[in-house]
């Protein structure tokens, strides 16, 4: 069941027929907290108030998986930190940002995933890797109306998201969904027990591409 009205606050549309697209409240929420641990509450109600979403301010999103948090917001968030910050700054805070909200999506739906169980944590590297991250399209197939569809490569797997909110409406020269790329690297780490990966956005909807895709590269850089 969708959430209210009062919870929906339109900031920019795909096109005027489109419809609307949402992620729960729970995950806009997380977002919301996580870029508070990054650049503190009142960078949050600055970056709010420039992405003209001055109804968020000090008004999280309620914590329930209701369908009420709209793709245009989290994408205004994000064009909100590139301006605040410039493209290079609000790129890292949404890396940044990314990597500590995995945190929060751990907490939620790591023990559903059983990512928190000790069976899981002796799993084989690769084996543990893989699992990961198709857990974590699940719970975007299941529970958002995010798309994501992965692909096996010889080097690593593609994280195709074909439905993205973090570029939703947005017109950019080169890929801007860090918030997604830094979530990923996140959960590699965790996944991995403290291993880096590169992971790299090479197609955006955002300069025109089919698809958000970002590849995960197999093996770590240490």
């Amino acid at each position: 069941m969708r959430a209210g009205p009062g919870t929906r606050q339109p900031v920019m549309t795909e096109s005027a027929s489109a419809p609307p697209y949402y992620l729960p409240n729970k995950i806009g929420r997380s977002i919301l907290l996580a870029l508070e641990e990054v650049i503190g509450h009142t960078g949050v109600n600055a970056v709010l108030n420039l992405a003209d979403l001055a109804p968020r301010l000090n008004n999280y999103p309620p914590d329930n998986l209701d369908l009420g948090y709209r793709f245009e917001e989290l994408s205004a968030l994000q064009a909100a930190l590139e301006r605040m910050y410039g493209p290079r700054g609000g790129r890292g805070l949404a890396l940044r940002t990314g990597r500590a909200w995995f945190k929060y999506g751990l907490r939620e739906f790591g023990t559903m995933l059983g990512m928190t169980e000790l069976a899981f944590r002796l799993l084989p590297l690769n084996m543990k890797l893989k699992a990961t991250v198709e857990g974590f399209a699940d719970i975007y197939n299941r529970y958002t109306d995010q798309v994501v569809q992965l692909e096996e490569q010889p080097g690593g797997m593609l994280w195709q998201i074909l439905r993205c909110p973090v570029c939703w409406g947005r017109h950019a020269d080169t890929p801007c969904c860090h918030l997604e790329v830094g979530m990923l690297q996140e959960t590699l780490y965790w996944a991995s027990g403290g291993k880096n990966f590169l992971v790299d956005e090479i197609a955006c909807c955002a300069r025109g591409d089919p698809s958000c895709t970002i590849l995960i590269h197999r093996l770590p850089l240490d």
